[in-house]
């Protein structure tokens, strides 16, 4: 387990507390009101009513458990199991406010205030009061102690105090280890400190335990994703769901989930079941926003997101989307005071520094866009976008030397390795930081960095090794080890590292290195199996769409490469160069010369100093029979990219038609000294046929 969490993972409780509150409050006053109204006393309609509602939560329905006990206070004021009954219900559902007015109202009936301690440090936890929750987990009568416990793990958490949470939570295992409760909160915490392995083993032990827990469901749902993908853990949320059709947490996910799988009529369906079950929900709202945008739809991405009463601001993504709306609407200045929140909370977001880059050029601060985007452009993987916003700061400030270096990289964006950001001081500095925070990931990542930078690989790799001895469970240590072996020629011992983090977080840049290294150790059919295995659980995720079509067109299986890139461009759009230009080369494989040219025409309109566009555009052009155009723009491309022996391939053909013999053989003969060339056996014909 990470000993040093970042601060901003440990107010989680706090967090969803303020984001809850306003909707929840609105409740509690409603529930005031129908409590004074007028109502007919039935003092045996709320018994039977009341213990249907406990029936209901111990069928972990808190929704109909919540309406049932509504009827039973309604019919009876003064019975105090039926308020006790509601405030269980209200805190299942998340409603602290209204919780603690019913177990106030309970005492009023004549329940002991003090067997009701538990509940109350509950509720003051979801109202974000630590300190008052705390003081009530104390007092919790020892009947209910895991419950106590309970409550004195999460507030310790909010506070800071891992080591204490994980005390209080042990004292629970030992008091009832059969508890699923108690494990979903264990699992809760695991994933707050970063120990992934110790919270899907876990949630596992919870729902064993509890089939039917609602809340249990739905963190396995979250962790499973986490762990599988998207489409793994959408029988969990529907599992919850199942219990309790309108559990608003289990609807927010499943809507979430659902959007990022690429079902938006389910996901927006969901939304709104979240929004009948919680009026003004600032999750929901947030993710119809999200859905908007991705349609286009800004004005009402806006009008969503601005409903939200502030309710999500303190989520990255949220602040992001935000940005982007601001930059769309051209409020440059609002966009960059998000972004540099983010970018301060979150140094190694690229796509914030991106954005945040290109507010800043659009207010003419060119420097501080400069300055933004060097940690992204001083990577050897940099992609073209980040490159050209460089390039027009530069030229902005007038060095026109460095604008061209930059704009010729993003011609020909490079494929080096990628790094992480450089260390801020030298070895001996960052490793007398280390001696006095030991174990400490935070003092040991920018150690490494260091060694690496000074080339002492031997150094990274041991310490790279004590971070996973000592944080097995965190997936970033596997892939800090991965990467140091990556660094140092070793692939196929870099793949096990990258193994061990996807069996705990199979994510997109997860994804990426292992099949990256799985491909350099000649693992060629593992690595697509990793490809094809990541796509089937996140069918719309762009990078892995991009890396699958990609290996399709290499492969020459063009039909299923048209059918991967057009689900690319649904997800993107138009406007981006390689994207057409990989289009154009699969339908002319496939031979629709016609729609070749197009996106051959359009890939080069967007990019025509690069030589990938250029050759798509030429090479499209000649699948369509003309020639003439197809040569020119072919010359262009290998004049671009010299070394290239795909380019001088499709050359050599061209001028082969054309009779030119020997301009065919001369670009046949280049193509063949590549020792990668694949074409070898059609290059060595044509050279003999030339002759």
């Amino acid at each position: 387990m990470t000993s040093s969490p970042e601060r901003a993972r440990r107010v989680p409780m706090l967090r969803r507390a303020l984001v809850l509150g306003g909707a929840l409050g609105v409740f509690a006053i409603l529930l005031g009101w129908l409590l004074l109204a007028p109502a007919r006393q039935d003092p045996d309609a709320a018994q039977e009513a009341t213990a249907r509602a406990f029936a209901l939560l111990a069928a972990d329905n808190a929704t109909s458990a919540r309406n049932a006990a509504l009827d039973a206070v309604r019919s009876d004021p003064a019975n105090a199991e039926a308020h006790r009954a509601l405030a269980v219900a209200m805190l299942a559902l998340g409603d602290g406010l209204g919780a603690e007015a019913e177990l106030q109202r309970a005492v009023d009936s004549g329940t002991d205030s003090g067997q009701l301690a538990h509940l109350r440090a509950h509720a003051f936890l979801l109202q974000g009061n630590v300190d008052k929750a705390l003081a009530e987990s104390d007092r919790t009568d020892a009947r209910f102690r895991p419950y106590g416990l309970r409550m004195r793990a999460r507030a310790l958490t909010a506070g800071g105090d891992y080591a204490g949470a994980l005390a209080a939570l042990d004292a629970a295992i030992r008091i009832a280890p059969r508890d699923a409760d108690v494990w979903t909160d264990v699992a809760r915490f695991k994933r707050t400190a970063g120990d992934l392995l110790g919270a899907i083993q876990a949630s596992e032990q919870a729902v064993k335990l509890a089939p039917g827990n609602v809340d249990a469901l739905v963190l396995r749902g979250v962790l499973v994703r986490t762990q599988f993908g998207l489409i793994a853990a959408l029988p969990w949320f529907e599992a919850a769901l199942a219990r309790d059709p309108a559990d608003h947490d289990a609807l927010i996910e499943y809507a979430a989930t659902l959007g990022d799988a690429g079902q938006t009529v389910a996901s927006l369906a969901a939304t709104r079941r979240a929004l009948d079950a919680r009026p003004g929900s600032p999750q929901a709202l947030y993710l119809q926003a999200v859905i908007a945008a991705r349609a286009g739809r800004f004005d009402l991405a806006r009008s969503l997101l601005e409903r939200t009463g502030g309710g999500v601001d303190s989520l990255p993504g949220a602040q992001l989307l935000a940005a982007t709306l601001d930059l769309q609407a051209g409020a440059n200045e609002q966009a960059i005071g998000r972004l540099r929140g983010i970018v301060g909370a979150q140094p190694l977001n690229l796509s914030a520094r991106k954005l945040l880059a290109l507010a800043l050029l659009r207010t003419d601060a060119a420097r501080n866009a400069i300055d933004t985007l060097r940690p992204v452009v001083a990577r050897g993987d940099a992609d073209s976008y980040a490159l050209t916003l460089v390039a027009r700061g530069f030229e902005r400030i007038g060095d026109r030397a460095a604008a061209a270096r930059f704009l010729d990289r993003a011609a020909l964006p490079g494929l080096a390795e990628p790094g992480a950001f450089r260390a801020d001081d030298s070895a001996a500095v960052l490793a007398a930081d280390v001696a006095e925070r030991p174990g400490d990931p935070a003092a040991t990542l920018p150690l490494i960095r260091a060694l690496i930078d000074q080339g002492d690989m031997a150094g990274a790799l041991a310490h790279a090794r004590d971070v996973v001895a000592k944080n097995f469970g965190a997936p970033a240590a596997h892939l800090l080890l991965g990467d140091v072996l990556m660094l140092m020629a070793r692939p196929a011992d870099a793949s096990v590292a990258y193994r061990n983090a996807a069996d705990l977080r199979f994510d997109s840049p997860t994804m990426l290195r292992l099949v990256d290294a799985q491909d350099r150790a000649g693992r060629r059919a593992e690595a697509a199996n990793t490809l094809a295995l990541f796509l089937s659980q996140n069918p719309v995720d762009i990078a892995a769409l991009r890396l699958s079509a990609h290996w399709q067109l290499a492969a020459g299986d063009y039909e299923p490469a048209i059918d991967t890139l057009e689900r690319l461009r649904l997800r993107i759009g138009d406007g981006d160069a390689a994207l057409n230009a990989e289009l154009a080369y699969a339908y002319a494989g496939a031979g629709e010369a016609e729609a070749a040219a197009e996106f051959g025409e359009a890939a080069y309109a967007l990019a025509p100093s690069n030589p990938a566009a250029a050759d798509a555009f030429g090479w499209a052009l000649y699948r369509g029979g003309d020639l003439p155009g197809a040569v020119e723009l072919l010359q262009k491309a290998v004049a671009l990219a010299p070394r290239h022996p795909g380019l001088r391939w499709h050359l050599a053909q061209v001028y082969a038609d054309l009779d030119r013999r020997g301009d065919a053989r001369a670009q046949a003969q280049a193509a063949l000294a590549d020792p990668g060339f694949p074409d070898r056996a059609a290059a060595t014909a044509l050279v003999a046929k030339m002759g």
